[in-house]
């Protein structure tokens, strides 16, 4: 039997004041268990910090659907003509053969929290110590009258890469100078909060470049305002003069339904057809977070600054888009900054590794048109309300030169591989 003394059980007590949890390792349980469910920008990163970090101490193993990660940040330039399908899709192998972390693929569906088991949709159970949860959205459907799961086959959304993605680039391809987009922009709180602008310019892009400038995107709306709507507005004007027009609330009035079929979508100001139709849906975390009572009645998960662990329960951490985050926003630097922070704090609480004070960071970049790159960002600690809170702020200016739009752009081209190389080794 493993020998603890008083020192070394106070220094466990200490390191896991709020949950109280003994590591198994003392327990007779030859390594702490950690499972992560999700293999995207967050739960990539915690499994690959965890494992690599511990130093083989911790038993990691991550649960993902799939076979690859499509991201869904970046996929707009694919549809622009700036990357290939390929380019924005990755293996989860090297987290298997470099850092020695379980791959389990299939779906969680449910959480067993007094037994701490994950329930997979085939019956079967796996067991945790501690829990990181990185489900992502789920797409409310119903939000947008006249929608349906079923439509998004033929008005897709594109909002959880992959599939969606080519179906999107896909129908874009076989649009005829003349026929006009029409797109549904989700309301707040949604993944992403440039996308569907960004989404709106490689369109525009991509159109032009064929020169079918008689096409006409139409952006209806349920925010009054957008994330760089300035800086979106102007490039429209200057490189895509006519060619976007975005409705606010107050000008279409709500959107009174959707047609996917016919190509209609009806509001109270017109109505508008498109032989595209790209509909966003409002957002709610993940099926699994809300299943397992870790939701609020906003549909997505609040959670300790200072830690991303889960205010219902103790033993889970709830990180990205599925988290509610104070003033972070929902994307892929987010949950990488995130990610960190948890896996930190779980190592700190299972090994008695340092835990240093959470600090968070994020930058989201958008493309407008070729070598004209935008970026909005900031950084962020916990504030004494116990919410994440920027502590300073950064956004791109409108009158930037070229070469300073273009650094921009260059920058955002690193930090992808940079991101995909923190994801997945």
């Amino acid at each position: 039997m493993t020998s603890v003394t008083r020192r070394q059980f106070n220094s466990i007590i200490g390191v896991g004041a709020a949950s109280m949890v003994v590591p198994p390792s003392l327990l007779g349980q030859s390594k702490p268990r950690v499972v992560v469910v999700g293999g995207g920008a967050g739960g990539a990163t915690a499994a690959r910090y965890l494992a690599k970090d511990s130093d083989g101490q911790l038993d990691v193993t991550l649960i993902e659907d799939s076979d690859t990660y499509t991201s869904c940040f970046y996929s707009n330039l694919y549809l622009g003509g700036f990357r290939t399908f390929n380019s924005i899709t990755h293996s989860f192998g090297t987290l298997a053969s470099a850092y020695g972390i379980t791959l389990k693929k299939g779906r969680a569906v449910d959480i067993e929290r007094e037994s701490k088991m994950v329930v997979m949709a085939d019956g079967s159970t796996i067991g945790y110590d501690l829990l990181v949860l990185s489900p992502g959205i789920e797409l409310q459907y119903d939000s947008v009258p006249g929608y349906s799961e079923e439509d998004s086959q033929i008005a897709p959304h594109a909002w959880q890469a992959g599939k969606q993605t080519e179906i999107l680039h896909q129908k874009l391809n076989e649009l005829e100078n003349g026929q006009d987009i029409v797109m549904v922009a989700p309301p707040n709180p949604y993944r992403c909060p440039p996308g569907p602008y960004e989404r709106a310019s490689m369109m525009a892009h991509f159109l032009s470049n064929k020169g079918y400038t008689d096409s006409t995107i139409y952006i209806l709306d349920p925010k009054d305002k957008f994330s760089k709507q300035s800086l979106f507005s102007a490039g429209w004007e200057h490189y895509y003069p006519g060619m976007i027009e975005w409705y606010s609330p107050d000008i279409h009035g709500g959107i009174l339904s959707v047609d996917a079929k016919a190509g209609i979508v009806e509001t109270d100001f017109d109505t508008f057809e498109g032989a595209l139709l790209n509909i966003i849906p409002a957002q709610k975390a993940g099926a699994i977070a809300r299943t397992a009572g870790l939701a609020d009645e906003n549909g997505f998960c609040p959670i300790m600054a200072d830690s991303m662990r889960s205010i219902v329960d103790e033993n889970i951490f709830v990180i990205g888009d599925a988290s509610i985050a104070g003033d972070m926003p929902k994307s892929a630097f987010s949950a990488n900054s995130q990610a960190k922070v948890a896996a930190m704090t779980i190592r700190g609480q299972l090994l008695s590794s340092r835990v240093f004070p959470a600090k968070y960071n994020n930058t989201c970049w958008s493309l407008i048109a070729l070598n004209d790159g935008v970026k909005v960002g900031a950084s962020y600690a916990p504030s004494d309300d116990g919410t994440i809170t920027a502590t300073s702020k950064f956004v791109s200016q409108g009158n930037e030169d070229a070469t300073v739009r273009q650094q921009t752009y260059e920058e955002s081209i690193s930090w992808y591989s940079s991101i995909v190389s923190d994801m997945f080794g």
